[in-house]
């Protein structure tokens, strides 16, 4: 599975911890221990989902939105998008008496468990998150 949503998390836990420090791509990077590159691609989407603010060339990146306001749904729907958290694999031998309805009963499986999923993404916000973390 994709770690881009506990990135987007770590992303967003800084900014609202570290809200006075006013980090970079390049200083949240190093907390993630990653490119810069992958952190300003993931804000980007912060940033089209109204998630986070900035601009360019500035260190002025923050949250647009009071931490407890922002659930892990809406920061898995800001970095997923359209994916789904499970693929079904196609091209199935159609003559097999699974490969001819795996992708059926796998479809109404997933379905029930993506629908599970959002909803306890969306009890959950970054507040949440971050209250579980201690100064050091």
């Amino acid at each position: 599975m994709s770690t881009k949503l506990s990135v987007a998390i770590h992303i967003l836990s800084l900014l609202d911890i570290e809200a006075e420090q006013h980090l970079t791509s390049t200083q949240i990077a190093g907390s993630v221990k990653t490119n810069p590159v992958v952190i300003r691609r993931i804000m980007s989407q912060l940033k089209e989902a109204q998630l986070i603010e900035s601009r360019i060339g500035k260190k002025a990146n923050k949250l647009a939105r009071a931490p407890e306001e922002i659930t892990l749904l809406d920061v898995y729907l800001a970095v997923h998008q359209d994916e789904l958290p499970f693929g079904i694999h196609q091209n199935t031998e159609l003559n097999c008496v699974v490969g001819s309805q795996i992708q059926e009963a796998l479809d109404n499986t997933y379905q029930q468990i993506q629908a599970e999923l959002m909803a306890s993404l969306n009890n959950v916000t970054l507040k949440d998150v971050t209250s579980q973390i201690k100064p050091v």
